[in-house]
């Protein structure tokens, strides 16, 4: 797929949830231990990031039930509540959690994927979700509230419905999907507003590439999962490591300073359980690719 370049004019905010915040994000899914499951190894140090991260001029944290189960929600709340008025705390329901998705096993490390993390869509199931969510935040309405995942034994119009019914008593304020597709999209949108997508979109995987595309048209948000491949970009990626050393920055930098400039929809939410990480996550909102840098990144496979 193409995408559009900004150029060197990179908006600093974005319009989302009813709410103008700083573009670069906080995803807190490392909150959480070995496999996003359990505590994390240093909570107060988590602690920290988060209160670090709103110092630094985050306005968007990212989260969800299933992280730990619940365990990031917690640790949010006990950082950062009552929250202040210019920041968006949003959560997540429809995954389920059956144990941590890495586990040793005679020949290393494996890693399950989505088999640890089952889709339940199940009106009932969200309903409860978010109430718990409500409760963990430590918040009568959730400003943002995401379908996880689409499951495919419920209706999606039973799912998006639910939330819809949640908005309309005010427990939601705004509606959000995650990897779904175009026409899953199309559908929650006749049933209730939604405000943003996200989706697995870094610069080594584009497949959410026309889901940026509809997002940009359309005015949503296009929140970006992964966006340093979880640490697994490859620092060998000649496109990667050649911006990279012409602006002193690191792999990672340049990683987040592309989804920025790439486009205007965009909110990567980049995340760490370290302060010294999260400091750097966050500096490369000054990294400043020119246009032709870009161009580079983006016609790299």
């Amino acid at each position: 797929m193409e995408v559009s370049t900004m150029g060197d004019v990179t908006p600093k905010t974005i319009d989302i949830a009813g709410k103008t915040v700083s573009r670069l994000g906080f995803g807190s899914m490392r909150f959480t231990g070995r496999g996003i499951w359990g505590e994390p190894q240093d909570r107060d140090e988590c602690i920290a990031v988060a209160r670090r991260a709103v110092e630094c001029g985050v306005q968007f944290i990212d989260t969800a039930d299933s992280y730990g189960p619940h365990v990031a929600e917690q640790i949010l709340y006990e950082a950062l509540h009552p929250y202040p008025e210019d920041v968006i705390i949003a959560t997540k329901a429809g995954l389920t959690r059956n144990g941590p998705d890495v586990i040793d096993t005679p020949s290393g490390l494996k890693r399950l994927g989505p088999a640890a993390w089952p889709p339940v869509g199940r009106p009932e199931y969200l309903r409860q979700q978010v109430l718990m969510s409500m409760r963990r935040l430590g918040v009568d309405q959730i400003d943002l509230l995401q379908l996880h995942r689409v499951d495919p034994k419920v209706p999606l119009a039973d799912q998006v419905g639910e939330l819809k019914a949640l908005q309309d008593e005010g427990k939601i304020r705004h509606i959000g999907m995650s990897q779904c597709t175009i026409e899953q999209l199309d559908e929650a949108r006749q049933i209730a507003e939604i405000v943003s997508v996200q989706s697995r979109f870094n610069v080594m995987d584009r497949s959410a590439g026309d889901m940026l595309e509809v997002c940009e048209r359309d005015g949503l948000a296009f929140i970006p999962w992964a966006p340093v491949a979880q640490g697994g970009l490859d620092a060998a990626h000649r496109a990667l490591a050649d911006v990279a050393r012409a602006h002193g920055a690191t792999v990672g930098q340049v990683a987040i300073a592309w989804l920025l400039h790439l486009s205007p929809a965009m909110l990567p939410i980049p995340g760490t359980s370290r302060r010294a990480h999260l400091e750097e996550n966050l500096a490369a909102a000054e990294v400043p690719l020119t246009p032709e840098e870009i161009d580079q990144l983006s016609a790299a496979t």
